[in-house]
Formats: structure tokens, C-alpha cells, sequence
């Protein structure tokens, strides 16, 4: 009897850094089905799975499944928004990667700085930058008034900077990133009450903006860790915003602009003002303030997320770090710990809470973790802006579905 043959089920690995690929349940998503389906497809011969060295389970070409999408709806459906194509950020099980790397393990290890130029794919010298000139910045806190918020300064000053850069519409990555580092970098400048030190990393900068606490090694780690780990997040609301103005070929300030605009909200940015507040009535009693927020319904301000399901990989690296610092103010740690204990088995922290812990553990003032999301953040949508101009132009035009008076023919 001649000897069986085994076909083998799947194809052999083969050797890819894993781009212009798709996992079973990002295809399953782009074609709202369920992931059996998309196994269906693969049986009838209509799709062709991999297998990709170091990645779980099959892979599919972007191209085939573009081209099955495309075969399927030569429109897409009112309302949903064009399909975006990105090599920045990676949302999976509830890890979050930056370019392939963990960005986890970044914020403990690389500054804000380099993960910036990372994500925008070239060496800005920040050291070099041009600085804002003191007429410039008292001009933009005067006209903020005294009631404005930190996001309200870097608005501003992402507005007068661009108003008086004459190469603005300069579309180059060099001029483009060039640009974003330093309205980052101003924004830091006009944040403070005071002067500011022309020397240091961005986070050491920032830190007497916010705090009257006097700066260590540690908690300017700890500050650089928050902006790595909020640099960037996939199509978050100030990225989709960031992306429509890039596809319209803003330049770069009107891109940061937009995003700001999305930024400046109560379940984006504002999200973490909400989470400050909360944690700010816990550190005397937590057990009491965990009973009101129960009483009163809803999600508790700062936990669960739309994305993970488990756990945000960001909030527990600033969590381990608050928890291990010898300067954090032991009660907020106290607080969060046991609003952590208290938490529906269903749910858990978020990074708009760590922030906020953070900032109040510190004595930051009460919009810091907003105005540390903010800057971090503008470093994300500069990146999605260098990816969108290489798309086509004013990609963004989903068809509207008209609900309102129908017209009368004459």
C-alpha cells in the first residue's frame, strides 16, 4: 500500500515584517462579518490566507481584501468614512505598538523625542529648534485671558505660529516635522508661568509648567513615559480630524489645529479633567466616593475603554511607575488602588485616570493631564498627516443621508 500523503493546512511561513497584511478579525471588521465567514471565503477559493514568522494564526494580503471589497460595494455605504490604510499604530489584545514596537516598553526605555521622530519617520534635532520670542508668548497669554485653560494656550499658539510661518504650506517631511516640533515645543514655552529653561528634554521643560513640585530624575521619567505612552492611539477622534484636514491639504498647523478641535471635548481630552475630578474627591475617602459614583449611574469617570477589553496597557505602566516613585503623594496612590479594588470585575483603569493620577499625586494643576495628553497627542496627528498626503486628495467624502424636507417640483 503506498504510504498516505498530508496535506499540509496551511502554506509554510514565510518570512515578512508583517506589512500590507491583515489579521482574520481586522478582515472580519473592514467587511462586517463574522470571522467564519471570512474562513468561508477561504475555503470557496474567494480569499488566499499565510502565514506570517512570528505571527499568530493566518494573515491576508491588504490588496486581496481591497479588491474583494471593492468587488462588493463600489461606494461605500452612506455615512461610513474611507477605509485607512496606516503603518503607525497597532491596537492588539490589548497591547498597543508603535511601529512594531511595544509601546509599553518604549515609554520605559526611549525619551518622548526619539518616539516622536519614530512615528514621523525622520531626525528632527530638537535641540536646535527655534524658540518662540517673549513678545509673541505674553501676547498669546494676554489674549487667552486669565481664566483659560492649558489646551486654550496651545490652541493658540498653534494658530499665531502658524499664522507667522511663511513656508507653512511647505508639504516636505523635513519642513512638516520640523514645523510640529517646534509648535510642541512652543506650546511648552507658553504653558509656563514663568520662564522657561532653554536646556533639556521636552519633558524636563514641561514639568515647572505644571507643577511648583521641584523636578527629579524619576518624576521627569515618569512624565516621559506619559507622553510616549499618549503619542499616538490608530483613529482616534483628533486623528480622523487630523487626517480630514491633511486630505484637504492643510498644512501642518491646520492639521494640529483640527485635531485640537476634536481634542477639546468631554469624552476625548476632557475625559481626563473628569477622571482629576473624581479622584480628587476619593483621596479622603475612596470607598465613599466609589459609593457615590455607583449612586449616581453611568461609567465611572477614567475606566473601561472602546477598544480594550481587559486592561490599557498605558494605564498600567503609569500606575507601576506611580507606584514604585518615592515622591508621589502615597494618598492618591492609596486612592487609585482601591478604586481599582472597588471596579465592576468587568472593567478596569484607563490612562485619562493614571493621568490623572499623575498629575494629582504631584500637585500639577487641575487641567495638567489634559494640557500632557495635548502635546503628547500632536506628535500622533503630525504622523497621520504625513501619511495622508501621500493618499488621495479629499478621500473623505461619505454621502449624506438626507432626512429633511423633500423638494417640491414646480
Amino acid at each position: 500500500m503506498a504510504p498516505r500523503t498530508h496535506t499540509r493546512r496551511f502554506p509554510k511561513p514565510i518570512r515578512h515584517d508583517g506589512r500590507d497584511y491583515l489579521t482574520t478579525e481586522q478582515v472580519a471588521k473592514l467587511l462586517g462579518v463574522k470571522t467564519a465567514t471570512v474562513y468561508a471565503y477561504v475555503s470557496r477559493g474567494r480569499m488566499t490566507s499565510v502565514r506570517i514568522d512570528g505571527v499568530d494564526g493566518s494573515v491576508f494580503g491588504v490588496d486581496e481584501v481591497e479588491a474583494l471589497m471593492s468587488g462588493r460595494v463600489r461606494r461605500a455605504p452612506a455615512g461610513v468614512v474611507e477605509r485607512i490604510r496606516t503603518q503607525l499604530t497597532l491596537l492588539q489584545d490589548d497591547d498597543l505598538y508603535y511601529r512594531g514596537c511595544d509601546a509599553a516598553d518604549l515609554a520605559r526605555t526611549v525619551s518622548f523625542e526619539k518616539v516622536a521622530n519614530m512615528l514621523w519617520d525622520n531626525e528632527v534635532d530638537w535641540d536646535s529648534l527655534s524658540r518662540i520670542d517673549s513678545a509673541a508668548r505674553d501676547s498669546i497669554v494676554s489674549l487667552a485671558g486669565p481664566h483659560a485653560r492649558g489646551l486654550d494656550l496651545i490652541r493658540l499658539t498653534t494658530d499665531v505660529l502658524g499664522a507667522r510661518d511663511a513656508q507653512r504650506h511647505d508639504r516636505a517631511r523635513s519642513a512638516v516635522t520640523t514645523a510640529a516640533a517646534t509648535t510642541i515645543a512652543a506650546a511648552v514655552d507658553v504653558l509656563s508661568p514663568g520662564s522657561v529653561s532653554s536646556n533639556g528634554a521636552l519633558a524636563q521643560r514641561l514639568w515647572p509648567c505644571l507643577t511648583a513640585e521641584p523636578a527629579t530624575a524619576e518624576t521627569i521619567r515618569v512624565l516621559d513615559a506619559a507622553l510616549v505612552l499618549l503619542a499616538d492611539h490608530d483613529l482616534s477622534a483628533g486623528a480622523v480630524a487630523a487626517r480630514v484636514a491633511a486630505s484637504a491639504r492643510g498644512n501642518v498647523y491646520a492639521v494640529l489645529s483640527a485635531g485640537l478641535g476634536a481634542f477639546d471635548g468631554p469624552i476625548h481630552g476632557g475625559a481626563t479633567t473628569f477622571a482629576y475630578r473624581m479622584l480628587a474627591g476619593a483621596v479622603a475617602d475612596p470607598r465613599a466616593a466609589m459609593a457615590d459614583q455607583m449612586y449616581l449611574g453611568g461609567p465611572i469617570p477614567g475606566t473601561g475603554h472602546i477598544v480594550y477589553r481587559r486592561r490599557d496597557p498605558r494605564a498600567d505602566v503609569l500606575i507601576e511607575m506611580l507606584c514604585t516613585s518615592s515622591t508621589a503623594d502615597p494618598r492618591v496612590v492609596d486612592a487609585l488602588e482601591e478604586i481599582e479594588r472597588r471596579l465592576p470585575s468587568d472593567t478596569f483603569v484607563n490612562s485619562d485616570l493614571a493621568l490623572a493620577a499623575l498629575a494629582l499625586a504631584h500637585r500639577m494643576r487641575p487641567d495638567a493631564a489634559e494640557a500632557i495628553f495635548a502635546v503628547a497627542r500632536m506628535a500622533g496627528w503630525t504622523a497621520h498627516a504625513l501619511e495622508e498626503f501621500h493618499e488621495t486628495r479629499l478621500r473623505f467624502r461619505p454621502e449624506g443621508v438626507y432626512t429633511g424636507v423633500r423638494p417640491t417640483k414646480y
